[in-house]
């Protein structure tokens, strides 16, 4: 019995002298008001510089769909001012033909009243 004592206590010290040993965790300190203060403002910092892209990159879209507009309404003017000169066109054309029509009548009236004034001539000397 005293040797199957020795022998446990041998095995108890090999085993704890075997294993692994844990240095004692030191307490951190605690940051500093000025190391607070250093993270805060590199944390704004970066808050702002994200606000500052997201504005960019709103501002750029604002600016893409103001140039469509711009565009659409380009067209739309130059479609308007294409359909205007095709009305104005067709109504210089019925006016020339008005005025050539009203010509042609004109010159039927003054052949005929030469006519007329040709006849009367003749029957007056009759």
């Amino acid at each position: 019995m005293k040797n199957s004592l020795l022998v446990a206590a041998l095995v108890a010290l090999a085993v704890s002298a075997c294993g692994k040993k844990e240095e004692p965790v030191a307490a951190q300190p605690a940051p500093t008001a000025q190391e607070q203060m250093k993270e805060s403002a590199a944390q704004a910092v970066e808050a702002a510089k994200d606000s500052a892209k997201a504005a960019g990159d709103a501002a750029a879209a604002g600016a893409q769909v103001v140039k469509e507009e711009a565009a659409a309404a380009a067209d739309a003017t130059k479609e308007a001012a294409a359909a205007a000169t095709e009305k104005a066109d067709a109504a210089v054309e019925a006016v020339k033909e008005g005025a050539a029509a009203a010509a042609a009548e004109a010159s039927q009236a003054v052949d005929a009243a030469k006519a007329a004034v040709s006849d009367a001539k003749d029957s007056a000397q009759k």
